[in-house]
């Protein structure tokens, strides 16, 4: 997983409140466990004006025009803006999946779902949450100002903008710290097998009866 330490990006608004995880990813696309191709259908329902199903040609498809991250202004995009309890409903793994595919890197909302907001940890991106107030404000300035885009920096805890604003997030330190140095689950694991290593020794010593020796 790559380090996430500075972020800046282009803004995208999805002004909804309660994006549930079948409206991030639906159902039939959960065809795979692969964590990647699934960014074309990122929103289907909201982005497509037909319903879509796995294997078809994006492409091909007619494009719903009044669904935000089909504007030419939001192309390339990586900071997602939403609403509150972003990423409820069921736990799918997919609908992190999806977003990291299309190419969001930072998603800013004032609550996110409990599971969805621990799998954007897992998956390399960062969740932030600012009070409504906030929120509100940013989306204003998105509407506002074409190409508006937000620097994010990890270490300090601050979102800023062009125009000189900043915004001080909250994250648990075990999280920004799996960020920072772009580990996940495996990856934290990983960084302990010298002490695992030294534990599984000494309880072979200590119960070597749990540790038949192989024929």
């Amino acid at each position: 997983m790559e380090p996430f330490i500075s972020f800046e990006g282009l803004v995208a608004p999805l002004d909804r409140a309660n994006v549930d995880t079948d409206a991030i990813l639906p159902k039939q696309f959960m065809k795979s466990i692969s964590r990647t191709g699934f960014g074309p259908n990122l929103f289907d329902e909201l982005r497509y004006l037909d319903r879509g199903e796995p294997g078809q040609d994006v492409s091909k498809r007619p494009l719903n025009p009044e669904f935000s991250l089909n504007l030419p202004r939001y192309k390339g995009a990586s900071i997602l803006l939403t609403r509150q309890n972003f990423g409820c409903g069921s736990s799918r793994e997919h609908a992190p999946w999806a977003l990291h595919d299309y190419g969001f890197r930072v998603l800013i909302a004032p609550s996110f779902a409990d599971i969805f907001f621990g799998n954007c940890f897992k998956n390399g991106m960062l969740p932030i949450v600012l009070p409504a107030k906030v929120i509100d404000e940013l989306f204003s300035a998105v509407y506002l100002t074409p190409g508006y885009r937000l620097r994010i920096d990890l270490s300090s805890q601050r979102v800023m903008d062009s125009a000189g604003n900043t915004w001080h997030f909250d994250i648990e330190a075990s999280r920004k710290e799996s960020l920072m140095k772009g580990l996940d689950d495996i990856g934290i694991t990983l960084s302990k097998a010298a002490v695992i290593r030294s534990y599984e020794a000494v309880r072979k010593q200590q119960e070597p009866w749990l540790f038949p020796s192989k024929a």
